[in-house]
């Protein structure tokens, strides 16, 4: 986790307006894991800054405010609602 929280603050620091994150909680345990979402979650509502993120888990795409699945590189659904943290 610590890891990941490192890496967050290096692509933050600079106050960019986007941040593209790949699997960001892949190797964590559910606890930092939830860790990482929140931050995520907080920098999007404090900084407005807009994340995309890339995830095989139900659970961490269920903090998003949207989530696109892609089923053979088309896209499934598009569903848009609150965040589920």
């Amino acid at each position: 986790g610590q890891q990941q929280r490192v890496a967050i603050a290096r692509a933050v620091v600079t106050e960019p307006a986007l941040l593209l994150a790949d699997e960001p909680t892949g190797n964590l345990d559910s606890a930092r894991s939830r860790e990482i979402m929140e931050l995520l979650t907080r920098f999007n509502r404090e900084r407005r800054l807009t994340i995309v993120m890339v995830t095989h888990e139900a659970e961490m795409a269920a903090y998003a405010r949207r989530v696109v699945q892609f089923h053979d590189g088309r896209i499934a659904s598009d569903l848009s609602g609150a965040p589920g943290a």
